[in-house]
């Protein structure tokens, strides 16, 4: 169960970072094209994309560690012999 839960965290990952370049990238292009604004609006998604795509995957990674951590407190299962 909890290699799922980290599976899912790997495509939290995947999506925090890739989700906000792309929409700022686009929420750009449609800002040029649709007022006719320069180049420079293009740079500024770009430049907000980054920045939102690294602290969505610090974040992510920051999660995704708390999680590894806890994951390895638990204590492993008793074996056979080791009952009393």
């Amino acid at each position: 169960m909890k290699n799922l839960q980290l599976l899912a965290w790997l495509t939290q990952l995947g999506l925090s970072t890739a989700v906000p370049l792309a929409g700022f990238v686009l929420l750009a292009v449609w800002l040029k094209n649709r007022f006719g604004l320069g180049n420079w609006v293009l740079f500024i998604g770009i430049g907000l994309g980054v920045f939102s795509a690294v602290d969505g995957f610090y974040k992510s990674l920051k999660a995704l560690s708390q999680l590894s951590k806890d994951h390895k407190e638990d204590k492993p299962p008793v074996s056979y012999t080791e009952h009393d």
